[in-house]
């Protein structure tokens, strides 16, 4: 069947289990985006994006559709696990893929260990008696044993999940729009959307490199190509739709709490990480900002922590298997269907990197600079890998899929990356040199990087 892509060509056996639909695709990507996930960098954006945060939404939102577009063509050649280094591998050439699937592990394998350290500081500060490590363990331990279950465990808990993240999404939504009827707050106004007194683009590019950490988590939907019952066609739907849905969401409620922040002139001046609490308890009191910032721990420390630890276990397991990470991490479990050892690796990790970054002071900025780098350079190579497989490889016709709109994808990252925190960028370039040593001692050791199936016809235009 069409849909049912088969992954023998590519020299693999079909060891995942399709199970997955297009709704639980579009779940798993709102769960791993967080719909409420502003409610936790909402200060930051506001403050670098000169009190226009829905602006910078909007753009962050523009520049990952055409990121979108793009894994829907290279998902649609190559319809396997391992996401874009895949893509880059087999787009370009198997070094390039295993830079960028070096690239993207910064942003995969810090993501479950930054939002655990988030989501444990937030009930810390609401049960004081439970230390951060003691929250950041049973966070972990509670996600690992739901993961192991298996796919379609992960794929039932994550709908619940979300539906509690809209139900309080709405909540503050409702009350927000009535508490500025009434007065409250700055009043209506498109100033959140646009204003001229304080726009730039350079301003503006830099809010954009901060938003996009709430949009991360899209392109993990492509991870489970191989357990998709529609294949690529499906997968690339889900991600727009995804996209799309949370991109709404996000600017609604960044709108509403910057209409509400009680002190605009302060947030602008230092940034604050309650601002949108304090934005909630303006407009419905105190039981409101102890709603919002709950729901956002166990958000981050359970719902989008629980998919985040799926992605990465796809990318290890597809990195694995081709022999470019330890042949541990290709084991599947008989019994669920699911990267076991992955899956327990990335636990054990997100308890060390966690415990650890929670004894710094900067422990949250500096891993969000870091995860946001590895995403922007991967996804540059992304576009890249469109271009040459289909344009210079294949001859393509298809002007704008498969040349103007990766082009305009890459211009927009570019401007977000040279815009961003520069710490975000040095870091990102030692990861980098990291990464060149690593493949420069695959290459001494005689282990070239290699990519089962490469000269198996494998692209359908």
């Amino acid at each position: 069947m069409r849909t049912q892509e088969s992954i023998e060509q590519f020299g693999y056996q079909q060891e995942l289990r399709r199970g997955v639909g297009l709704t639980d695709l579009v779940f798993y990507g709102l769960v791993f985006m967080v719909p409420i996930a502003p409610f936790a960098i909402f200060g930051l954006v506001y403050q670098h994006s000169g009190g226009m945060p829905a602006l910078a939404y909007l753009i962050g939102m523009i520049a990952l559709l055409f990121t979108a577009a793009s894994y829907a063509q290279m998902v649609k050649a190559f319809p396997l696990s391992g996401s874009v280094y895949n893509y880059a591998g087999r787009g370009i050439a198997p070094p390039v893929g295993f830079m960028t699937g070096w690239m993207v592990l910064l942003d995969y394998i810090l993501v479950p260990c930054l939002l655990y350290l988030v989501a444990s500081i937030a009930m810390n500060s609401t049960v004081p008696q439970v230390p951060v490590w003691a929250w950041l363990v049973i966070f972990v331990v509670v996600n690992m044993v739901i993961n192991l279950r298996g796919i379609r465990m992960t794929v039932k808990l994550t709908r619940v999940m979300i539906a509690l993240e809209l139900v309080v999404l709405a909540l503050f939504l409702l009350i927000g729009v009535w508490a500025l009827l009434q007065g409250k707050g700055q009043g209506f106004s498109l100033a959140p959307l646009f204003n001229p007194e304080t726009f730039s683009w350079p301003v503006m590019f830099a809010a954009v490199s901060v938003a996009v950490l709430s949009f991360l988590g899209f392109d993990g939907i492509s991870m489970l190509v191989e357990e998709s019952t529609g294949g690529s066609a499906q997968v690339g739907r889900a991600m727009r739709v995804a996209l799309a849905l949370a991109g709404v969401l996000f600017i609604a409620q960044v709108w509403v709490a910057a209409l509400l922040v009680p002190d605009p002139a302060g947030l602008l001046r230092e940034g604050s990480d309650t601002a949108f609490y304090d934005a909630a308890a303006l407009a419905g009191g105190e039981w409101l900002r102890h709603v919002t910032s709950t729901a956002t721990a166990l958000s981050w420390g359970l719902a989008n922590t629980l998919v985040a630890q799926v992605a990465v276990s796809r990318l290890l397991y597809a990195m694995a298997r081709d022999k470019q990470l330890p042949s541990f991490l290709a084991k599947v479990s008989v019994r669920h269907s699911v990267p076991s050892n992955a899956i327990i690796l990335i636990s054990v990790l997100s308890v060390g990197l966690g415990i650890w970054m929670s004894t710094r002071t900067d422990g949250v900025e500096l891993l969000s600079s870091l995860i946001n780098m590895g995403a922007m350079v991967a996804f540059v190579v992304l576009h890249l890998s469109v271009i040459v497989h289909y344009e210079v490889r294949m001859r393509s016709e298809n002007m704008w899929s498969h040349l103007l709109s990766p082009l305009i994808g890459v211009a927009i990252l570019v401007f977000v990356v040279i815009n961003a925190n520069v710490m975000a960028q040095v870091l990102g370039l030692v990861w980098l040199g990291l990464g060149i040593l690593m493949l420069l001692t695959l290459y001494a050791l005689g282990r070239r990087p290699t990519l089962h199936g490469m000269n198996a016809t494998s692209t359908r235009l």
